[in-house]
């Protein structure tokens, strides 16, 4: 098995870009020495130092750049895995994005609305090389967003898969993951916003390439 392509430079992981390797920078403290640790540490600041926001992304081909995710400071799933993945390839760690469809019991009834439903096609997280394996994770909801939900806010490793617990801090269930599309090398673009549009039409009230407005932080007050 060949992992050269998890450590390519892409249209959409371009971890070769000034504003990757800047965050990487501020993000990978010194003392981070192993490849476990430098992984861990990325999470934590993807996680924490991007908010999640899915009313509003910019689901434009420069949009979803891990690039311009730095710049922006905010986006959803997708593009918190984009960036997740290039900071992990510019750390010469391998990873690729797994792309799957989940069940949201949580969804505020405005967003059910938008979405037409509880279910969210093409969810986004990663898969890592650590150890001689591929492990995921899902760099996604911030932790003041999860206070705000009450929920415990998805923690990782480096060793075991961390993916979204199924139940929240009340014990009332969470997200249940429904499909997985498969591993990917880069953003199967016109896929993914194909699938979206065609599942989601109605999310893309804020033009054509931007969902629409909104905020999950007034909706959770």
């Amino acid at each position: 098995m060949t992992l050269q392509p998890a450590l390519a430079a892409t249209e959409f992981i371009d971890h070769h870009s000034d504003e990757v390797r800047d965050f990487v920078g501020r993000a990978v403290p010194a003392t981070a020495t192993t490849p476990t640790e430098r992984a861990v540490a990325l999470y934590y600041a993807v996680r924490d130092g991007i908010r999640y926001e899915v009313y509003g992304a910019d689901l434009s081909r420069r949009g979803l750049r891990a690039s311009q995710v730095v710049r922006t400071g905010s986006g959803m799933c997708l593009h918190k895995s984009v960036l997740y993945a290039a900071g992990l390839r510019a750390l010469g760690i391998p990873a690729r994005l797994v792309l799957t469809d989940v069940r949201n019991h949580l969804a505020s009834e405005r967003l059910k609305e938008l979405l037409g439903g509880d279910v969210f096609h093409q969810h986004g997280l990663t898969s890592v090389w650590l150890g001689g394996r591929w492990v995921k994770a899902t760099p996604v909801f911030n932790k003041t967003l999860c206070k705000l939900y009450r929920m415990a806010p998805l923690d990782f490793d480096g060793t075991a898969d961390s993916l979204h617990h199924p139940f929240d801090l009340k014990g009332r269930r969470q997200m249940e993951f429904l499909r997985t599309h498969g591993e990917f090398d880069d953003l199967p673009y016109a896929w993914v916003i194909d699938d979206l549009r065609a599942a989601h039409p109605r999310l893309f009230e804020g033009g054509e390439d931007r969902f629409a407005r909104g905020s999950l932080v007034a909706e959770a007050a």
